[in-house]
């Protein structure tokens, strides 16, 4: 992942409530298979095995995150170890075709989530972080963003 991609996700994080939170870890999964996918193609083996890596850790958040007290936290459970078993197979066998079926069944677990979404109206789970605000400041052709710097202590608050 780019640095400004790695930026981007991180300023969404900050901003971000539940729900979002999981969207956003769906993101940064198929970004990483995307990753993994290209570096195959080239023939980077070692790097597309870091960008699977990254995408199972994203996993592994994933998994922490499910409440398995409901039907459906455990039927994503499931899920979402088939999608490391995948992964892994997929990293030993260097199949970008495995890569590609585990991103198709994210996009779509991605687009369900995006429309829930919609109905979750909570406040983000950080609070006190910096503001930040975008622009044209500095370039007639560059769009630069600043944090102010209101405090020293943001993020969760316990």
């Amino acid at each position: 992942m780019t640095q400004e991609k790695k930026q981007e996700m991180t300023l969404k994080i900050s901003q971000a409530n539940k729900t979002q939170m999981i969207t956003i870890l769906y993101e940064m999964v198929l970004e990483y298979l995307d990753e993994a996918m290209d570096d195959l193609s080239i023939g980077k083996k070692e790097d597309a095995q870091k960008a699977l890596s990254n995408a199972q850790s994203c996993i592994d958040e994933l998994i922490r995150s499910l409440n398995l007290k409901y039907s459906l936290a455990k039927d994503l459970h499931k899920l979402y170890i088939y999608f490391k078993k995948e992964l892994i197979v997929a990293g030993a066998t260097y199949s970008i075709h495995k890569i590609w079926r585990v991103a198709q069944n994210i996009k779509s677990l991605c687009e369900a989530y995006r429309e829930l979404e919609k109905e979750d109206t909570s406040a983000p789970m950080m609070g006190n972080i910096q503001t930040v605000y975008a622009g044209l400041t500095y370039g007639r052709n560059s769009l630069n963003e600043a944090v102010t710097a209101g405090s020293y202590n943001r993020g969760f608050m316990a």
